[in-house]
């Protein structure tokens, strides 16, 4: 058993929010009759209205994100379970002020399923919706079914430069191709040596896939999915050598790129240990004359308290350069 600081293991979610609720009153409120966090402003007039939503459990994602150019609302599921087609429909009305709203989900056959049901629900209503999603997960699938991949921490980029083509005042249009555009130049790749738990009792919960004293997963999914292959725990620069290689491989990444790099921890690692991956990631650019733009190193999508890091790398154009850049300010993502 994992323990873990909890009350009843039914109210995680609900007590989760009402302490964040409580933290962040002057930026975000909730819904009153639905499990939707959304901007204290939402519905800004003249804007595209932007969507996310997931399981909780990934902190700060999916609710951290709420904010100036950021999103716009989330829908909050249980651990790790999506959250419900009408609690995303709820989402999409509360942000929608006749410009459209923008889905961005993970590639998760729950989430898939509930977005897909909501977008109908809010199109029936005359509501303009488009829907992106996010399969940045190197580790879940080969290349040739990239369109079966996993969606993780390349999604906060994709919020990130959402959020500011929507505070430039871009059509709905746009920012979909904005979207769409940092999802293909995003690759991500995570390992873990610990797992994480579900809260299943009065103060913990069992661990959600075992490894050897030894042993750590290469390719991790933020649920505790099987990656790619489990292998003797190897040292910092070793494990993000592994991963680094496979992403770069992928696209392929090439000499004279610019990149944004993304360093999250899963819960559990330091940032003393996340500083130590960024240093191997950055000679490894280096030395194949990658340049690295921007870069975001601590926990921005996380799971449970699992014991790993994912790596996520985004190749840049002018544009995206240009909104990485920009300010945004959300309850627990900061850039000015």
């Amino acid at each position: 058993m994992l323990k873990k600081f909890i009350n009843d293991p039914k109210d995680v979610v609900e007590e989760m929010l009402e302490g964040f609720l409580a933290a962040h009153q002057g930026e975000v409120r909730r819904l009153e009759t639905s499990r939707v966090i959304v901007k204290k402003e939402a519905p800004i007039k003249n804007k595209v209205g932007l969507v996310t939503g997931g399981g909780s459990g990934h902190k700060p994602a999916f609710i951290g994100y709420v904010g100036k150019g950021l999103v716009d609302a989330v829908a909050v599921g249980d651990i790790f379970s999506s959250p419900s087609a009408q609690q995303i429909y709820d989402a999409i009305k509360a942000v929608n002020s006749g410009k459209g709203v923008l889905c961005v989900l993970g590639n998760y056959s729950g989430d898939v399923m509930n977005f897909d049901m909501a977008a109908e629900m809010a199109k029936d209503e005359g509501i303009e919706v488009e829907q992106v999603i996010i399969n940045d997960d190197v580790g879940s699938g080969p290349k040739e079914e990239i369109e079966n991949r996993r969606g993780v921490a390349g999604e906060v980029v994709v919020w990130k430069a959402i959020g500011a083509k929507a505070e430039e005042g871009a059509s709905l249009e746009e920012i979909k191709e904005v979207a769409e555009k940092v999802n293909a130049n995003t690759r991500s790749m995570g390992v873990a040596h610990s797992p994480c738990a579900v809260p299943s009792m009065p103060h913990g919960g069992e661990p959600n896939f075992t490894l050897g004293e030894n042993e750590m997963e290469i390719g991790v999914g933020h649920h505790g999915e099987p990656g790619v292959e489990r292998v003797p725990i190897k040292s910092a620069d070793e494990t993000t050598e592994i991963l680094l290689n496979k992403i770069l491989q992928d696209v392929p990444f090439k000499r004279g790129d610019e990149v944004s790099v993304l360093i999250s921890g899963l819960g559990s690692t330091s940032l003393l240990e996340l500083y130590i991956v960024y240093r191997k990631v950055a000679k490894m650019l280096k030395e194949k004359e990658i340049s690295i733009h921007i870069s975001y190193i601590g926990e921005y999508f996380t799971s449970m308290e699992m014991g790993g890091y994912s790596v996520t790398l985004t190749r840049l154009d002018d544009e995206l350069k240009r909104l990485l850049n920009a300010p945004a300010h959300s309850p627990l993502f900061i850039q000015n």
